[in-house]
């Protein structure tokens, strides 16, 4: 069972260490991840929780939640339409400045700065809240890591050639679900010229014989995400994809070399760009190596140049090197990498060399 409780002291000692007052968890990630409970809908009535060293933590909401929130281990502060949340949570607020949730909607942040309260960005602040994982929460990774794998290799039993990518898009989502995730988050498949757009998504392109498909997908098993990206090949891939598969693949396997406790988040990334860059591609690789997860998809540590947060055992983040060619098609390869205590720990392990579908 998650301990709740021991999440709130330690989020109320970081924020000390860090010179702040507390810390102001908003619906989402951060919320969910202090006390497990979600609001049914999040809407313009302001829902926070108030985490002040030394103190009870308190959850502001609508009356009318009270009910849906008992499960939290925390004191209440409930209202009602028509009075003044703002004043009431900026009450509870000892003086000096709160960390608040990146994702508090900017009428709430504005209203209690309004009310008073001196406010700063969790990420700006308080970047490792939720970036060092328990056993429990790398448990659920690793089990999510795992049935992304599992679905990868039903995946190649698929037919490609001759459908659409949202056809292939919609078997990738269905495989996640029938490998145990709750829910299929995204499930991109970019074939030939749309695999050059990292982003992509899926499409009504038709997949040819010859393309290269990029495939990222991952979902939500247990609370915890999952998120890995191989690229496949319709019948036998020509040289080109070939040299470009094993550069990012090479780039891939450096920048998990360079995980290790102390290092940089930039030195991650520098390591996978250098092994592109060295063969030409280096112009190609137009995004971060990565980024966290855990109850969302992205949060911190951001593997990416700049980045000099060192690495802490019990971090997890993608490591995803690319190289895309514009009209032509892209190559990505990801795994989500642990910091363990001498180096890291994939949480994906499914082929990583090119794989040939029909």
């Amino acid at each position: 069972m998650t301990d709740f409780a021991a999440r709130i002291a330690r989020a109320a000692a970081d924020a000390a260490d860090a010179g702040l007052a507390g810390v102001l968890a908003a619906p989402g990630p951060d919320l969910l991840y202090l006390t497990g409970y979600t609001p049914n809908a999040v809407t313009e009535r302001l829902t926070v929780l108030v985490v002040t060293p030394g103190r009870e933590p308190v959850l502001v909401l609508p009356t009318f939640e009270r009910g849906d929130a008992e499960g939290a281990d925390v004191s209440f502060l409930e209202w009602t339409d028509g009075e003044d949340p703002y004043a009431a949570a900026a009450a509870l607020l000892e003086p000096g400045r709160y960390a608040i949730s990146d994702a508090c909607w900017a009428l709430h942040v504005v209203a209690l700065q309004e009310a008073g309260a001196a406010l700063t960005s969790m990420t700006a602040s308080l970047p490792l809240l939720r970036a060092v994982k328990d056993a429990d929460e790398l448990a659920a990774l690793t089990a999510a890591g795992a049935a992304a794998d599992a679905t990868f290799a039903d995946v190649l039993e698929l037919r490609f050639s001759g459908r659409r990518e949202v056809d292939v898009s919609a078997d990738v989502a269905r495989l996640l679900l029938e490998h145990g995730h709750a829910r299929a988050d995204f499930a991109i498949v970019g074939s030939g010229p749309n695999g050059a757009n990292p982003h992509h998504g899926a499409g009504e392109r038709v997949i040819e014989p010859g393309d290269a498909v990029v495939l990222d997908f991952g979902g939500t098993l247990d609370g915890y995400g999952s998120d890995t990206t191989r690229t496949v090949h319709v019948g036998e891939p020509s040289e080109e994809h070939l040299r470009v598969h094993e550069v990012v693949r090479a780039a891939q396997q450096a920048g998990f070399e360079a995980v290790r406790p102390g290092a940089a988040c930039q030195d991650v990334d520098r390591a996978a760009r250098a092994v592109i860059a060295d063969a030409g591609y280096g112009d190609r690789f137009t995004h971060r190596t990565g980024h966290g997860i855990g109850v969302t998809g992205h949060e911190p540590p951001y593997i990416i140049e700049g980045e000099t947060q060192p690495l802490v055992e019990g971090m997890c983040f993608s490591i995803e090197p690319g190289v895309y060619v514009p009209g032509e098609f892209g190559v990505r390869i990801e795994d989500i990498v642990c910091v363990t205590d001498s180096g890291g720990r994939r949480l994906n392990d499914s082929p990583r060399e090119p794989r040939v579908v029909a």
